[in-house]
């Protein structure tokens, strides 16, 4: 049986806002699985449990770049938030962005061979980080980056440093960088239903099966009448196409006005969306969460047996 630290638990509720004993009880019941744990809740406890897209564990900074119609998003990594604020840190990610949109590079290892100096170190961009982290004392990293060229208009949003949106679009830029703040709220997967991909709908399926199954186990217990086939059919059929108007851009309430869609909104606005790009700091990094506790009861335990 998987060994359920309270860093575990705490991990868990961060990204889901379940209370404690039930994120305790989803990760032993998925023997330590975080994934497995997140879906245990969500059947268990519907939609409360489902905020783990909001949440972000590493830390950096998104910046964009622009020249002309050509943009760029960069997303640069470093390990506290306090570096996040450094004056040497941001001068690098802000001259990244500006040579990605410069040079075009075709990966993350062409970017670092870019010529560029700072602060002394040079004369790449990979040799200005490694002087960088000698300076500040922290791992930095670039992550990742998405340049722009198709020739569409181009419209962007950072809130803050922790978010970032860039948006393809024609028509109106009131429209589209109303759409870009959009994004960085309500965090769509994809521009339509079409696009959203067949992993989060077949996991979206099963969670609203299990949920399914759950409630008949429950009218079961307690003596009442079971829903039929196939009314469960369109419940579950009902849930995966709720899931994907919540998850697609166009389908989603515009946060302006949720009296229309984002599509609604566009079409009155002459405006038309090609594509669109979010980065959230993080997203997708586990962060190391120490438990100090279990740390210090083994550090004790080393002692006395060297003693």
């Amino acid at each position: 049986m998987a060994v359920i630290t309270a860093s575990m638990v705490a991990a868990l509720r961060g990204k889901t806002d379940a209370p404690m004993m039930e994120c305790k009880r989803a990760l032993t019941e998925a023997e330590g699985d975080m994934d497995k744990a997140e879906d245990i809740l969500r059947v268990k406890l519907g939609s409360k449990a489902g905020k783990a897209a909001s949440r972000v564990t590493a830390e950096g900074v998104v910046v964009s770049g622009f020249d002309a119609n050509v943009g760029v998003l960069l997303e640069v990594n470093c390990e506290t938030d306090f570096v996040t604020k450094n004056d040497s840190f941001l001068a690098l990610a802000n001259a990244a962005a500006k040579l990605i949109v410069k040079n075009n590079p075709a990966d993350l290892s062409a970017l670092a061979a870019l010529s560029y100096s700072q602060e002394g170190f040079g004369p790449t961009l990979e040799d200005v980080r490694k002087g960088l982290i000698g300076k500040i004392g922290e791992n930095i990293s670039f992550r990742r980056f998405c340049r722009f060229a198709s020739g569409s208009k181009l419209a962007s949003y950072l809130h803050g440093t922790r978010i970032g949106v860039m948006v393809e679009y024609e028509g109106h830029e009131t429209a589209a960088k109303d759409v870009a703040m959009h994004v960085a709220a309500m965090k769509p997967v994809a521009l339509s239903s079409d696009g959203v991909p067949a992993d989060l709908i077949a996991r979206e399926r099963l969670i609203a099966v299990a949920k399914a199954a759950e409630d008949a186990a429950v009218a079961t217990a307690a003596g009442k009448p079971v829903q039929s086939a196939e009314i469960v059919a369109k419940r579950i059929e009902g849930s995966v196409q709720k899931f994907l108007k919540e998850v697609s851009l166009l389908n989603q309430a515009f946060v302006k006005n949720d009296k229309q869609s984002v599509e609604q909104m566009l079409k009155a606005a002459s405006t038309t969306i090609q594509s669109f790009t979010l980065y959230v700091v993080g997203e997708g990094i586990e962060k190391r969460v120490d438990d100090f506790a279990a740390e210090v009861a083994a550090q004790v335990a080393a002692a006395k047996q060297q003693a």
